[in-house]
């Protein structure tokens, strides 16, 4: 039977192990809180294998490949196995492991649904699999007393123990081993717990394995994520991000999707809307009552846009440094707004009239544009202005601002009721803009004000053509009973 002692660090090509593993084996889901944040409980362990050639060492680097978006850290301890295993009860299972460490079962999302549960693609990349920085001696601790944590830039992400386990880890060995054996050196990657999520290059992730309340620890486990420069090729399955993807990379649960109800803004409205000018809307609006429908101080970003659409809405409170710790990263309500937002709906942003920093981006915008969003307003800056006017999405805003959003602004919540421009934005109010302006439109007004609007716009195209005939203004604009008879005899003729 062959043995495996734990050992020092000893090369880059091997993590803490004296040579390459001939195997890595991973556990897909196996925490229950990583289980209720996926919103599915196994009833046995299941597994994917990673290549050797993915291991990596503390202080090293993981590429997220050019054109990809989606690289998510996983801490997790790792199991070191030490003499063969074949057929093993789970009572004697931890007899064949040698030593325990800190891993980071790195994944890029963006090829996961090409791999289709075997991660082959997804998890397999050159480092995504660092182990260390040291070995801890399994015959030093029980293994149902070990700690993971993760850290991100300096802040805990992830924090869990052996005791959150759907599975001991005894029973990951067991298993194994009827399936093949086990040998010296083959490693087991024993799945995370909630908090992992996507990372950036520039971005550090820890690790770390411990005992709490002793000394017996794997150290810490550096990796830096870097930019790389070459992209996927066609000669395989290029990456491919769905929101199911997305959800899932950055940790928030997926949500069923709601059945549809009838669309608010029908087609021909909509046809509607987009002929009638937004100062005639207006009037028509004021005629009736609604003078604080305007959404104030907002200019397009494409000269000459006309947006018509359903209001989906944000919320920015304003920055409060916990607040932002909290609320501010991952994958936040500014960042599920934008993945969700439907075809033919505005997104409406509430920034209190702050224009000291971007509340979107090229990034966002473009997200917006692909989804087929009617377009965004803001009361407040937009960064990479023109960037942003290069998508082609209309965006009404104050002005560009090249500052992030963190220097104002918090995404506190969505989809609720906004104040805008000094106007009050509900979900589901129709929006309209073009180079006057922005203005909201009750839903149960809307057919009635765009018919009313669109007649008057004919009466003052007619009116501006006597006026540029050289007719002059008294009588005429407004109309007295002489010349609406000669317009209502025109109308006839047409």
């Amino acid at each position: 039977m062959g043995t495996y002692e734990a050992s020092a660090p000893s090369g880059r090509t091997s993590g803490p192990l004296d040579t390459r593993p001939g195997k890595i084996i991973a556990v897909h889901l196996s925490y229950a809180s990583r289980a209720e944040q996926r919103g599915r409980r196994p009833a046995n362990p299941s597994y994917f294998f990673k290549p050797s050639s993915s291991i990596g060492t503390s202080g090293g680097t993981v590429e997220r490949p050019a054109g990809t978006e989606l690289l998510a850290f996983e801490g997790e301890i790792a199991l070191v196995i030490g003499t063969t295993a074949r057929w093993v009860k789970p009572d004697k299972a931890w007899e064949h492991v040698a030593a325990v460490t800190a891993a980071n079962d790195f994944g890029l999302y963006d090829l996961r649904a090409a791999d289709k549960g075997s991660n082959v693609r997804s998890k397999g990349g050159d480092g995504y699999t660092p182990l260390g920085p040291g070995l801890i001696d399994a015959r030093d601790i029980d293994p149902s007393s070990l700690r993971v944590r993760t850290w991100v830039n300096g802040d805990l992400v992830q924090e869990d123990t052996t005791a959150g386990l759907l599975f001991p880890l005894r029973q990951f060995v067991s298993d194994l081993s009827q399936h093949f054996t086990l040998e010296p050196g083959d490693v087991i990657l024993t799945g995370t717990p909630a908090g992992s999520t996507v990372v950036s290059p520039g971005d550090v992730v820890v690790v770390e394995v411990d005992v709490p309340g002793t000394s017996a620890s794997s150290g810490r486990l550096h990796t830096t994520v870097t930019q790389g420069i070459r992209s996927f090729s066609d000669i395989g399955s290029l990456p491919e991000v769905d929101d199911k993807q997305r959800a899932e990379a950055w940790g928030t649960p997926v949500e069923e999707p709601a059945e549809e109800d009838a669309p608010a803004l029908s087609e021909e409205l909509r046809t509607k809307l987009l002929r009638a000018p937004v100062a005639g809307l207006s009037a028509q609006l004021r005629k009736r009552g609604l003078n604080n429908v305007a959404i104030d101080g907002v200019r397009p970003n494409l000269p000459g846009s006309k947006v018509v659409g359903t209001a989906r809405t944000l919320r920015f409170v304003p920055n409060r440094e916990d607040l932002f710790k909290s609320h501010g990263g991952g994958y936040n309500a500014q960042k599920r707004l934008f993945d969700s937002v439907g075809a033919d709906e505005v997104i409406v942003i509430e920034a209190r009239g702050d224009k000291g920093s971007g509340t979107l981006g090229d990034i966002l915008a473009l997200r917006a544009r692909y989804l087929g969003a009617a377009g965004v307003i803001t009361d407040g800056g937009v960064r990479d202005f023109d960037a942003v006017a290069a998508t082609g999405l209309p965006v009404f805003s104050q002005g560009p601002h090249p500052a992030v959003l963190g220097r104002k602004h918090v995404p506190w919540d969505t989809d609720v009721a906004v104040a805008c421009g000094g106007a009050t934005v509900l979900p589901g109010d129709i929006i309209v803009g073009d180079d006057d302006g922005v203005v909201v439109i009750p839903p149960s007004l809307a057919e009635e004000i765009a018919d009313a609007a669109l007649v008057q716009e004919d009466e003052d195209s007619w009116i501006a053509e006597q006026v540029g005939q050289g007719r002059p203004i008294e009588g005429l604009f407004p109309l007295n009973p002489l010349w609406r008879e000669r317009y209502e005899a025109w109308q006839k003729k047409q």
